[in-house]
């Protein structure tokens, strides 16, 4: 099985670039992948894509260059994380994780026996049963995210982070504000106050810090502070953004008057 470039780098200690892929359209994730973000994030938790879609969108970023295909999955459910792992993606990212057993699940089926559950087929990801080694290396390759975005999780996130095999704990500060009561204000006290208090955590077990951005001067600081797989923006808002400012010129300019 080929290296997992980004667990490569985490293990190295190295900051990694990410940004979302939520369009469900395999050109765009071709476009993300030949970009060279390390890795890619497809959404399929709210994204409006399947798994026929999820397939193409691998392929593309597979053919793009070296990018890593990571898959967010609607939930914390082997089923779903088998049959994505299984359609070649080199990483999960599981949502709404709130106790230490929910992680232990979740670690599980990213993992064949005896560490894990996953299912043994020959599939998409290890190239049909053509790559020999799939079996043997996939519970080391595969990057698991874990998503902390709840208070039950930050209450719980000493005993969470103790489960052996999560990558990267990746915190979801839209998710969580709301969940603390503060819908829209990742600035609010509360907010600030459980992002530390999961930071300290992970950084006192060597876990590595991910989260979500809106560009690169909100990335930066977080890559200054230790994060080392921060996403920035998403194939859909670098195409609104790009859009927005081209029509926003056109309409400032005295031609574009109405």
């Amino acid at each position: 099985m080929k290296p997992n470039r980004v667990q490569q780098l985490l293990r190295e200690g190295k900051a990694t670039c990410g940004s979302w892929v939520s369009l469900c359209s395999p050109l765009a994730a071709e476009v993300m992948g030949l970009l060279g973000f390390d890795w890619l994030l497809i959404d399929m938790e709210h994204g409006a894509g399947e798994y026929q879609t999820l397939v193409g969108q691998l392929q593309a970023i597979g053919s793009a260059g070296e990018t890593e295909p990571i898959v967010r999955v609607q939930w914390n459910d082997p089923v779903v994380i088998k049959r994505v792992l299984d359609a070649g993606a080199r990483g999960v990212m599981v949502p709404g994780i709130k106790t230490a057993e929910e992680a232990r699940r979740a670690v599980a089926a990213t993992q064949y026996p005896p560490q894990g559950m996953r299912g043994i087929a020959s599939v998409r990801g290890g190239k049909f049963g053509l790559d020999t080694t799939y079996l043997k290396d996939a519970n080391a390759q595969i990057a698991m995210f874990l998503q902390v975005e709840t208070r039950a999780a930050v209450q719980d996130i000493d005993a969470i982070l103790a489960v052996p095999g999560i990558g990267v704990c990746f915190i979801g500060p839209n998710d969580l504000a709301a969940d603390l009561g503060h819908t829209g204000e990742m600035g609010h006290a509360d907010v600030k106050a459980a992002i530390r208090k999961v930071e300290d955590a992970a950084n006192a077990k060597g876990i590595p810090l991910g989260t979500v951005c809106r560009g690169w001067e909100q990335a930066q600081p977080l890559f200054e502070k230790g994060y080392r797989a921060v996403s920035i923006l998403s194939d859909l808002h670098f195409m609104l953004n790009g859009a927005r400012g081209a029509l926003e010129s056109f309409r400032a300019h005295p031609r574009g008057q109405r």
